[in-house]
């Protein structure tokens, strides 16, 4: 007998700050560390709820191995302190593998076939390098042209939507300076302190002359993507990097990071019983394959599905984090798409705050719900979207409460 569907709710969600890679802050944070961090501050924000009820944490890693290997998921829920009986799933769609997991909690609850999960990603950019440790692409991508473009760098691709969707450099530099500008003024007016949960990291410096080891522990709390210094000047002196005569640069790309984030979900039921105070209504989602020469126009088909898949049009998405993977393909959706800018991005993006893969789904859905209420957006609509490697979009809707 089929289950009747039900609503699921977001009552707690976290992340930590954001660093740079491979030699900014946590640099040396091992990311299963980041993601049991996560879950721990998560389910600390709901100190009522039975522990022994979550079912399962499912959470995204775009490359799967090394420190992040061996079904992370499962490792960082028990390092988290849960009890052995919650599972563990560790997803990867690339870049959206963190708002997958969510979409993937959800629907557990959504069918019945859970009332407790957690949902989450980590990616440590310092620790694994972008391809993995060992990069072994299939032969039959090379032997006929059109699968020639599964190989491509992402650059590549941006550059590719850039020419065809006729994103100037110029428009792509100034994109990319809003958003320090927009991350910066929200930095300093304490936007993002409710949804970070500051994280100590250890750095051990060896004296060659004494043979001693200093250590020095600091508490991480800031992002540290976002430069008050930008400016159009200094954006316009930056080399192109994937094509001689190309638009992409360093500056108008999201940034390699290390980070993680995690929320947990519930059902009406546990609502009720445990007399939680839900964050968020989890909505829908979508995800749609595009050509993988030009991946990053991949929100394009996404945004519209997921927004016919609840019923909503684009005048219903209050604030939409669209990630910044590159100016280029961000840019392309938003004219594309007709998005009011004013909506997208309010305390910037990728760009200015960082990338860090397979997390970055969960850490902007972090983002979303915590904005949504401090800003009064009770009722309203948000969505978390991005592109995808080999060619895809996807999207996710939740409401705030």
């Amino acid at each position: 007998m089929s289950k009747q569907i039900q609503e699921a709710y977001i009552v707690a969600a976290t992340r930590t700050p954001v660093g740079k890679a491979p030699r900014g802050m946590m640099r040396y944070v091992r990311p299963d560390d980041m993601l049991a961090h996560c879950i721990r501050e998560a389910m600390a924000q709901v100190p009522a709820l039975d522990k022994s009820l979550v079912e399962d944490v499912v959470a995204g890693c775009a490359f799967p191995e090394a420190e992040q290997g061996l079904n992370m998921a499962r490792i960082s829920a028990l390092l988290a302190g849960l009890p052995d009986t919650a599972g563990g799933l560790t997803i990867n769609r690339y870049c959206s593998s963190g708002i997958n997991a969510v979409q993937i909690a959800a629907d557990r609850i959504r069918t019945g076939e859970a009332d407790v999960m957690i949902a989450g990603g980590a990616e440590s950019m310092s620790l694994v390098p972008m391809m993995g440790n060992k990069i072994a692409l299939n032969p039959e991508i090379f032997a006929k042209d059109e699968n020639v473009a599964i190989a491509y760098g992402m650059g590549l691709t941006a550059e590719k939507v850039a020419e065809q969707w006729k994103v100037s450099r110029e428009d792509q530099d100034a994109f990319a300076l809003e958003s320090h500008r927009r991350a910066m003024a929200a930095i300093q007016s304490g936007e993002f302190r409710d949804e970070i949960s500051p994280l100590k990291a250890i750095y051990r410096n060896p004296n060659l002359e004494t043979g001693e080891v200093s250590i020095i522990e600091k508490l991480l709390d800031t992002d540290e993507g976002p430069r008050p210094d930008t400016t159009l000047e200094g954006l316009a002196k930056l080399k192109t990097v994937f094509a001689a005569k190309g638009s992409v640069t360093a500056g108008n790309s999201s940034q390699m990071s290390d980070g993680a984030g995690a929320v947990v979900l519930v059902s009406e039921k546990i609502l009720k019983q445990f007399n939680l105070e839900p964050l968020a209504r989890y909505v829908g989602f979508a995800v749609k394959g595009v050509p993988p020469a030009i991946m990053g126009i991949g929100p394009k088909e996404a945004i519209p599905a997921a927004l016919k898949g609840a019923g909503l049009t684009l005048a219903d998405i209050a604030w939409m984090e669209l990630n910044e993977a590159f100016a280029a393909q961000a840019l392309a959706v938003i004219r594309d798409l007709g998005l009011d800018t004013s909506r997208v991005n309010p305390l910037g993006g990728a760009i200015a705050l960082g990338h860090p893969l397979g997390a970055t789904g969960a850490i902007r859905t972090a983002t979303l719900v915590h904005g949504m209420r401090r800003r009064g957006m009770k009722g309203q609509h948000g969505m978390v979207t991005m592109c995808i490697g080999t060619g895809m979009g996807a999207a996710g809707i939740i409401q705030s409460l």
